[in-house]
């Protein structure tokens, strides 16, 4: 029988299992490490300041309102992955929910996510460590010059250079991908190894932090001389200054700082014992993220008023110069800049077990499933090494990270409404993980996406559309006909 919709049996998605190639090699360290190696990055250390800006110290509540949508996405994530042990996460679960069409959409957002955050990450890298490669180079006798350090169109205002390229940002695209290719289960131990450094390192500011706590930050005085927790109110608007505020708008810009736990899904292939690993690996990692977001976020808003550091792009180390530490700002910026590139490699390595899924199943050319004989994506990985380093190396952060979010929420959204049609259409399939109160869970989860993705800015929005647009003509122009199911006239082959 032909299925209209061109939706995967779990049958059908078992047998792909068969001679995938993959080698399992990861356990559940491996995939917690994986995931908060990709959540934690550059939206902590500048979003704090950005979503203080917006909600006040209320921007507590901003992180625990995103933390709580994600964990309904998580759990769904967690459900479906041991159901469904296969590459690909959202992209592969809406494949045999909603058929291929919708799949397609799904993972044509997530390549648009995953490229766009591993390269905001490389900018912020490259922001955050260019001083010191200034410095280092100046000691050598070689100045650097500021088109190799700054993305085409930027001009230095005192010389009135002007920028070209973003030289380290593509250098630490390029040294990601050089782990990638040396195998899996090498570069999952240099990860692991780099994400107890960076967590360690935000325990340490908040510790530091946390000793000049002052209640009275936590209660602002507001411009009409009331105090208030929430100086500008629960839901999003716009005051004098025509800038969105709000908690509701603080918490989906800081939904970029929660991103990247499901980039554990992607590893469901090479995962040992992916039934009780992988809900591990994901509900693990994103837990352990939302309670060192807020300890992070309470120390930062307590120990100075958010006004003083609303505008900085480094909020730690400025609270922490502030306080007069030194000492703690300047670990925390040597640990950033060795730790930071975990997040580059956790999106890099979804985005290339993503692609590898898409080609096996024909929806975009057959040579990104195509596995070398190291056992490693070699062709799918250096692609996305070029990509991501063209958006890192020539478009500004700035314009990068505003579209960051939009994917992401579509994605979560789409995995809660998998979780809803899969618990109808397969109620007795064996399920390792089991999402409690399902329904209360799962339309949660939507609707939580779908209120913060209205409250993204227009530009990003529109943004996303117009992505989509694009993808789905890609979609009719190559991707239908060249299918699976196409070439099996409408019978997924396996």
């Amino acid at each position: 029988m032909v299925d209209k919709l061109r939706r995967k049996t779990l049958a059908q998605m078992s047998g792909q299992l068969k001679g995938k190639g993959l080698v399992p090699s990861l356990g559940w360290p491996h995939l917690v490490a994986l995931g908060i190696g990709g959540i934690i990055g550059t939206g902590i250390y500048t979003l704090i300041g950005t979503a203080a800006d917006k909600a006040g110290p209320a921007v507590l509540l901003a992180f625990i309102i995103a933390g709580i949508v994600c964990t309904c996405a998580a759990f769904a994530y967690a459900e479906l992955a041991t159901m469904i042990p296969v590459a690909g996460g959202a992209y592969t679960y809406t494949y045999t929910a909603c058929g291929e069409i919708l799949a397609w959409a799904v993972g044509w957002s997530t390549i648009f996510g995953f490229l766009l955050v591993a390269s905001v990450v490389a900018s912020g890298w490259s922001a955050y460590c260019s001083p010191y490669f200034v410095h280092l180079f100046s000691t050598l006798g070689i100045d650097l010059p500021y088109w190799a350090l700054h993305v085409y169109g930027s001009v230095d205002a005192a010389s009135g250079a002007h920028g070209f390229i973003n030289l380290p940002a593509v250098v630490v695209v390029f040294i990601v991908a050089g782990f990638l290719l040396l195998g899996t289960r090498e570069s999952a131990l240099v990860n692991a190894v780099l994400v107890v450094l960076k967590v360690g390192a935000l325990l340490l500011f908040a510790a530091v932090a946390l000793c000049y706590f002052n209640s009275e930050n936590m209660h602002p005085v507001n411009a009409d001389g009331t105090q208030g927790f929430m100086p500008y109110g629960f839901f999003k608007e716009f005051t004098a200054d025509g800038v969105e505020r709000g908690v509701m708008a603080a918490a989906a810009a800081v939904f970029f700082a929660f991103y990247g736990f499901d980039t554990v899904a992607t590893a469901a292939e090479e995962t040992k014992n992916p039934e009780r690993n992988l809900s591990i690996g994901i509900i693990g990692s994103l837990m352990g993220c939302i309670l060192i977001y807020i300890f992070v976020s309470l120390a930062a808003v307590g120990a100075m008023p958010f006004t003083e550091f609303a505008h900085q792009g480094d909020v730690l180390a400025f609270v922490l110069r502030r306080l007069d530490n030194d000492w703690a700002a300047g670990i925390i910026a040597i640990i950033a800049g060795l730790a930071l590139p975990t997040v580059i490699l956790a999106f890099f390595y979804a985005q290339t077990r993503l692609l590898f899924t898409m080609g096996r199943d024909r929806l975009v050319p057959a040579g990104f499933a195509k596995i070398g004989e190291s056992g490693t994506l070699i062709g799918t990985i250096i692609f996305t090494a070029v990509l991501m380093a063209l958006i890192a190396g020539f478009f500004p952060i700035a314009k990068i990270a505003d579209y960051a979010n939009a994917g992401p929420l579509f994605t979560f959204a789409m995995v809660s409404v998998c979780l809803l049609i899969l618990r109808r259409q397969y109620p007795m399939a064996p399920r390792a993980f089991k999402v409690p109160y399902v329904w209360f869970v799962g339309i949660t989860g939507i609707l939580g996406c779908a209120y913060l993705f209205w409250n993204l800015p227009n530009e990003t929005r529109l943004g996303f559309l117009g992505w989509n647009i694009l993808g789905f003509a890609v979609y009719f122009a190559y991707g239908r006909r060249k299918s699976i199911f196409a070439r099996a006239g409408g019978r997924q082959a396996g």
